[in-house]
């Protein structure tokens, strides 16, 4: 029997960072509120029970996320005290969801993407505190405007869609341009899931919901565990723009 290659015995992935274990928590919240939009807009034809097995896995997804944290042994400060105390909020938000309509399922875990976002931020700060000198450089180098992009795409704030040869990028909180997605999706960061989002408005068309490839969330999770640079301000979650500047962009 021919003996495996040397090297495929240690090709092995390596497992994810706590921080980028709540990242991808993060997105798999935003999926789940997708899939609920999708079966709150295909009306009464939708199966009652569809969101059940996606409740489910979020609920465990968040206590595995909890015990990862806690097994860390950081437990000590009054932030991240708070932000285990809000993803045991979530745990418990995801399994109740399961036993109420869609359209309350659907409200209990709308702020599950961005407070699983703070408790990343809240983490990532605790390692910057006690580990900054062991933190190794990330692999791909983040200027602020795809640094802050790349969280509100965690976040589930950013969808694009396209109308007569144009494309739009549409927006919560702070602006996010389309060169900016086009030139995070060059370098592998973001992918685009068409037609996976609630629409603009009702009766229009559903949206295409922008997500962290893994290599964003590892890109991403590196930069805000990482120190700031010597003479630069403390990275921060980016600061939410007033409701009346709120847009959307748009490109040939």
């Amino acid at each position: 029997m021919t003996p495996p290659d040397e090297g495929l015995l240690f090709d092995v992935p390596a497992p994810p960072t706590p921080v980028e274990r709540l990242l991808m928590l993060a997105d798999s919240y935003v999926q789940h509120n997708d899939m609920l939009d999708r079966l709150l807009r295909s009306g009464p034809q939708a199966e009652p029970d569809t969101n059940v097995a996606s409740a489910q896995r979020l609920a465990y997804a968040t206590r595995t996320a909890i015990k990862t944290i806690l097994d860390g042994r950081l437990f000590e400060s009054h932030e991240l005290s708070d932000a285990v105390v809000r993803l045991q909020q979530l745990a418990y938000l995801s399994s109740a969801s399961m036993e109420h309509p869609l359209a309350t399922a659907r409200m209990l875990t709308a702020l599950a993407p961005e407070a699983t976002m703070g408790c990343a931020d809240s983490l990532a700060g605790e390692i910057r505190r006690r580990r900054w000198s062991t933190t190794a450089a990330p692999i791909h180098q983040l200027n602020p405007t795809e640094h802050t992009a790349l969280w509100e795409i965690a976040c589930g704030n950013v969808v694009t869609t396209s109308s007569l040869g144009r494309q739009y990028v549409h927006y919560r909180d702070v602006r996010v341009l389309i060169g900016t997605l086009r030139s995070l999706e060059a370098n592998d960061l973001i992918e685009r899931v068409p037609q996976s989002a609630s629409p603009a408005y009702v009766g229009g068309p559903l949206q295409d919901r922008v997500r962290l490839t893994s290599a964003g969330i590892s890109a991403l999770a590196s930069t805000i565990c990482l120190p700031p640079a010597a003479g630069s301000p403390p990275a921060t979650t980016p600061p939410p723009t007033p409701v009346s500047t709120r847009t959307a962009t748009r490109s040939r």
